[in-house]
């Protein structure tokens, strides 16, 4: 996947063989999270009664662990919350949502977006939102943006940094003057997409020595990077790998690869006035390097993401 081109279905991250696996690691992973508490059947069109607020996930990893995140913070606020775990394609869940049977349901900005117009191209937060508002449905509305972004990058190996010296920090533009050394690895569309080299090279002056043909942020893509067969390589940014791998993500402040911000999409009439507040407290501290890690103890060290939920939520100041 690049960007949001290809996000019309939950499984954002990988096509074909490891989404399926992704999908299947994501069943297992419900039966243990807070979705085994007041569990309903995911696809039913009920609405939800009286003053339950239904939180719906999607078929992968990470988004069972931000609806359990959502959920337990509006239990802390005293809302009553019942869970719809593990629904599948977006156009399932924007139906459901619709319909009122679920109420919130953790989002990423340019993939919703581009479920609605495949060709936008916005340049901003504040662009993505209006766009994606002037298409939303009038019963549903999106609630604040969190920092936290799940998305293509640029990424280097641990020895490729050290040699270059390049943190976090750095900048996909610092690799103009060395990518005439580094071997770029990625899915075979990277080689001709605006989001890939091509915008490497316009956008940034980026030029690679070389590029090699793997997968879309999959296993080959990160055990090239790791045996150092490539020195750089898309992968997303909430990929476990790379904290295990101690792998370095560059910043991307021209948005090349646009923008998935993680964001609550909720039915109006279903939240309350605290559940709101709640739910934009989670927004506001949750980064990226806090979803890689609680994504990294999820799918890395098998933790419940229930507990983990609960864990990150009390270190916020949240439960």
């Amino acid at each position: 996947m690049t960007s949001s081109a290809n996000t019309s279905t939950s499984n954002r991250r990988l096509p074909g063989a490891a989404a399926v696996a992704l999908a299947a690691t994501a069943a297992l992973l419900a039966g243990c999270s807070s979705s085994s508490d007041n569990k309903s059947d995911p696809l039913s069109d009920s609405k939800a009664s009286g003053d339950t607020v239904v939180v719906g996930s999607n078929n992968f990893a990470e988004s069972i662990l931000i609806a359990d995140i959502y959920g337990e913070a509006l239990k802390a606020k005293g809302v009553k919350v019942t869970y719809k775990p593990n629904i599948g394609s977006r156009e399932t869940t924007y139906g459901l949502l619709k319909s009122g049977s679920i109420t919130v349901l953790p989002e990423y900005n340019g993939a919703l977006l581009a479920y609605f117009d495949k060709n936008a191209a916005p340049k901003t937060l504040a662009e993505t939102t209006a766009a994606i508002n002037a298409k939303l449905d009038a019963k549903l509305t999106l609630l604040d943006p969190a920092p936290a972004q799940d998305k293509d990058s640029v990424t280097i190996n641990a020895a490729t940094a050290k040699k270059y010296n390049l943190t976090d920090k750095s900048s996909i533009a610092d690799l103009k003057p060395i990518a005439k050394d580094l071997v770029i690895g990625a899915s075979p569309e990277f080689q001709t997409r605006k989001q890939g080299l091509e915008g490497l090279k316009t956008v940034y002056g980026v030029e690679f020595k070389s590029f090699k043909a793997l997968d879309a942020g999959g296993p080959l893509t990160q055990a090239a990077l790791t045996k150092n067969a490539v020195q750089a390589a898309d992968l997303f940014t909430t990929d476990p790998t790379i904290s295990k791998e101690k792998f370095v993500v560059l910043q991307d402040p021209e948005n090349l690869f646009g923008l998935e911000n993680v964001q609550p999409l909720v039915y109006k009439s279903g939240l309350p006035k605290e559940g709101v507040d709640a739910l934009n407290a989670v927004s506001a501290k949750l980064d990226t390097a806090a979803l890689l890690s609680l994504d990294a103890q999820v799918q890395l060290d098998n933790k419940d993401p229930l507990d983990v939920a609960k864990a990150w939520l009390k270190s916020a100041g949240l439960d």
